[in-house]
């Protein structure tokens, strides 16, 4: 019997999730979840095959409607569109210009939600994406108390990490590749995937998770390459682009599950614990994380903007 592919072995133990604002991959490597961001949506809306969307976003607004407005309708359409296509959630982020402004974070999540019910969408089946600064996790842990489900991106460090779970939040995605990036950058080497910084921190958090019994999902996010998808394998959910989830589609070779609940349980790991002052002296002497966190908003605010140009132009 031939063996199945390693993305159909990656499959039965790690829920993989869509990482990618097109329809046609996410249609192709059928995946439990999809999760969008700023530069995904600014990318799919510069195709021909998603103009409709945008051009729908400024018919349903009305004439005269503000960008805001457009933005947010087009964002929600996006978002139902993939809704037809995965069985499980969607992640929709807010303006990373709110990273720092829990309230307006709030503010708009219960918006976005708000709008994906008129729609038929059921809350349950969306998850709204914030940056992991403390601001965005104290709007989660309020959210999370509302029923909004919340998905916290752009983390980076195990201080984000625990907070994030002692908020109460649903998922956090880690970002693997970028850690990478940062430590390759710093100290001029290259690594394999087991010893992949972004592994390991990954890795650190999930294992901390299990042993302490905290109910929030662990997403790697942000890959470069297959081995690193491989050395987390059994992971809750990885989030993958379709370059990747091609790669593990066209090989055969076998898929070991690297990450084990029951394993976790007996890991060497003390429990701690943050409030504001101590995540933000723990956060700021982590550089890595402190400047991955701060460029990752900045990227994503400037193809929000770059976007609402798009959306100024078709709007006239």
């Amino acid at each position: 019997m031939p063996q199945s592919s390693q993305l159909a072995q990656l499959k039965q133990f790690t829920k993989v999730v869509a990482d990618t604002g097109d329809f046609g991959s996410m249609k192709q490597y059928a995946p439990q979840d999809a999760t969008t961001n700023p530069s995904l949506i600014l990318k799919a809306a510069g195709m021909p095959d998603y103009a409709w969307l945008l051009d729908q976003a400024v018919r349903d607004a009305g004439r005269g409607a503000a960008v805001d407005e457009i933005m947010d309708r087009l964002l929600v359409l996006f978002g139902l569109e993939i809704l037809k296509i995965v069985p499980g959630r969607v992640s929709t982020e807010v303006d990373a210009r709110l990273s720092f402004d829990t309230a307006g974070t709030v503010a708009k999540a219960r918006d976005i939600i708000a709008r994906y019910e008129r729609a038929g969408a059921a809350r349950e089946r969306i998850l709204i994406k914030i940056a992991s600064t403390w601001e965005g996790i104290k709007a989660a842990e309020q959210l999370e108390k509302e029923g909004i489900r919340c998905n916290l991106t752009l983390l980076f460090s195990f201080p984000q990490a625990v907070a994030c779970a002692e908020a109460g939040v649903q998922l956090i995605s880690p970002f693997v590749g970028r850690i990478l990036d940062w430590y390759k950058k710093s100290t001029g080497r290259d690594y394999t995937p087991a010893e992949d910084p972004g592994v390991q921190s990954v890795a650190r958090i999930y294992r901390y998770y299990k042993k302490f019994g905290h109910r929030t999902e662990v997403m790697g996010a942000s890959f470069r390459n297959k081995g690193e998808i491989l050395e987390l394998a059994g992971c809750d959910l990885l989030t993958i682009s379709p370059n990747l989830l091609e790669e593990l589609n066209n090989s055969t070779d076998p898929v070991d599950r690297k990450l084990d609940p029951t394993a976790a349980t007996i890991a060497d790991l003390e429990r701690v614990s943050f409030d504001e002052k101590s995540f933000r002296y723990a956060l700021n002497e982590d550089a890595m994380a402190t400047e991955k966190t701060a460029e990752g908003i900045r990227n994503f605010a400037a193809d929000i903007i770059k976007l609402e140009s798009v959306v100024q132009q078709k709007r006239g």
